[in-house]
């Protein structure tokens, strides 16, 4: 099987497999992932304890480190997040730069949560865009 779980057997780049499953959601700017916040979207930083701790938090998203991601946002998952009521909640990833996060949101919209997205340039672009972060 492919790295995008379509059959076949031939490798995939990464620069290619990124391409390919960001193909399949639209990605959001800084601005639009604070529209979407306070339109009721979910926040996820999934980056490691050094780089938040380095550089910050956006203010009022939730840390679920990659590792954790599809655990903690299943609805139907015994180890969920209190938020992860339905496959319907709209989230928006958010890593470092912007590369990460797509992946997981493949691996998201694997588990049928639809609405998944990332922002694009990742915290990275979300504080060059001049918005909070907390220390």
């Amino acid at each position: 099987m492919s790295a995008d779980g379509r059959g076949g057997t031939e490798p995939v780049g990464i620069d290619e497999l990124l391409e390919r499953v960001r193909a399949g959601f639209v990605r959001v700017g800084p601005r639009e992932a604070v529209a979407a916040a306070a339109d009721g979207a979910l926040l996820v930083d999934i980056r490691y304890a050094e780089l938040r701790e380095r550089d910050g938090l956006i203010p009022g998203a939730l840390v679920v480190e990659r590792n954790e991601l599809e655990w903690r946002l299943d609805p139907r998952g015994s180890h969920r997040v209190p938020q992860a009521v339905s496959h319907d909640l709209r989230i928006v990833v958010v890593c470092d730069e912007g590369y990460a996060s797509s992946l997981a949101v493949a691996s998201l919209r694997q588990l049928g949560l639809h609405r998944a997205t990332d922002l694009i340039g990742g915290f990275q672009a979300w504080r060059a865009a001049g918005l909070p972060v907390e220390a």
